[in-house]
């Protein structure tokens, strides 16, 4: 129900724009988010955003990654700028979503996305 997108290799400093795209029965999206996992270690969270549009980063992206959404899309995007070998990873989205306006909502994931960038 949740598909990602955009990973790739790329040089320390480049950019790469990842997707995730919701489908299905879907009644409302409420937050949408951004995970990452390397080899070995734990995931961590690396963006959330709010239906409303506010966002709250991992202090290691703060300044180089952009969330942002399109509700009418029910697209998360992540944009990754500056990007650094320790950002290599595989990139995981995970959203929200109430099906019905009466049935409780879930958390759900995309499979991931690699990124990996060469020093």
């Amino acid at each position: 129900q949740l598909q990602a997108s955009g990973g790739g290799l790329v040089q320390t400093g480049g950019s790469l724009r990842l997707s995730c795209a919701a489908s299905g029965s879907i009644f409302r999206i409420n937050l949408m988010a951004w995970y990452r996992q390397s080899p070995g270690k734990q995931r961590e969270l690396v963006a959330v955003i709010t239906s409303g549009g506010s966002t709250n980063y991992a202090d290691s992206v703060k300044g180089r990654f952009t969330i942002s959404r399109d509700n009418a899309k029910n697209t998360v995007y992540l944009q990754m700028n500056s990007l650094k070998p320790e950002d290599t990873a595989v990139y995981y989205c995970k959203a929200y979503i109430k099906v019905t306006d009466r049935a409780s909502g879930m958390d759900y994931w995309g499979k991931g996305t690699q990124v990996t960038v060469s020093s």
